[in-house]
């Protein structure tokens, strides 16, 4: 048995009441009545079945900041794969070339301790945070200075206003958390570092409900197409259909973080998936633009229940170099 002090003001009394009743109801309170001073301090004998757990925001700055170093340094595996593979089936010689080179790249990066690429990104944070977990501090406050000490000895990409006042933060600070409560006590950490030539290049479209598959794959290969080199293929391509004008770009992003290589759960988005990517690949782009079968290496969608007036489709393109890093507590 743990007890929960709560600390009450006169005026919510009221509210406190009825939430202790709805508990006493379902068996999760014992109200014992006792109030202590003015301020009106309510005891709570609350039955857990395990305590909350607790996390110290500075281990979890620390945790950050190396991961962030990581993630800038460090090919992950799944893309290391994904390049090599599409090395052997390429047939045209400069675009074999040039995947020859990435995979170079990512060799010589890691060696020397050298970032991948000169963009190091804006970092996102997608944050499954457990429902019994308590952070000793202040969490997001905690995420962002992780990403500060991280990116000390890393090219800073934010500055502080889009318009008028472009003055750099001189940390690559704010990065952007994307928070979602979860049953049980595990907090799960899963981290993008997005260049900003292939963000430039993505897209948000709000079709008709009516719209078949036809035209959403359509939407997709002419927004790959207006992106041609920019955004430095070969491409992976974060999709998110489905959801609202707000939350389809967010399904987008977080399609970025399955592994490549991997099949969707659904046969019918997989098919789907693997008709875009011949699509798109047929564009001839080719790695770093210089031609090739080889324009995109995966095209992952992620989807979300809409509403019947509704189908939003979100394209957004990272380049090839993917990173992504995971962390669980």
């Amino acid at each position: 048995m743990y007890i929960l002090s709560l600390t009450v003001s006169p005026h919510r009394d009221a509210h406190r009441q009825g939430i202790c009743s709805a508990a006493k109801r379902k068996g999760q309170v014992k109200w014992p009545g006792h109030i202590y001073g003015t301020c009106r301090q309510y005891i709570y004998y609350i039955v857990y079945n395990l305590p909350m757990r607790e996390i110290d925001t500075a281990l979890l700055t620390a945790q950050i900041a190396a991961a962030v170093r990581q993630l800038n340094i460090q090919l992950p595996a799944d893309a290391v794969k994904a390049l090599a593979a599409a090395e052997k089936t390429e047939t045209a010689p400069q675009g074999k070339s040039v995947l020859q080179k990435l995979r170079q790249n990512a060799q010589i990066a890691r060696a020397e301790n050298i970032p991948l690429c000169q963009d190091t990104g804006i970092c996102i944070v997608f944050a499954e945070i457990g429902q019994d977990i308590h952070f000793q501090g202040d969490f997001a406050q905690a995420v962002q200075q992780g990403i500060a000490d991280g990116y000390q000895t890393l090219r800073k990409s934010i500055v502080r206003d889009p318009l008028f006042y472009r003055v750099n933060t001189a940390d690559n600070t704010p990065g952007v958390i994307h928070p979602e409560i979860i049953p049980g006590a595990t907090l799960r950490l899963r981290l993008l570092a997005k260049g900003g030539g292939a963000e430039n290049k993505s897209a948000l479209y709000m079709l008709r409900p009516t719209a078949e598959k036809k035209e959403i794959v359509e939407k997709i290969v002419e927004t790959v197409r207006r992106a041609d080199s920019a955004p430095c293929p070969p491409l992976i391509l974060g999709l998110g259909l489905g959801g609202t004008f707000d939350s389809a770009p967010i399904l987008a992003k977080k399609a970025l973080l399955r592994e490549l290589g991997s099949t969707h759960p659904d046969p019918a988005y997989a098919e789907l998936e693997k008709t875009i990517l011949e699509e798109v690949n047929k564009l001839n782009i080719g790695p770093a633009g210089y031609g090739g079968q080889t324009t995109a290496l995966a095209a992952h969608i992620l989807t979300g229940p809409c509403h019947i007036a509704s189908l939003p489709l979100a394209v957004n393109i990272q380049c090839h170099a993917a990173r992504h890093l995971e962390i669980i507590f």
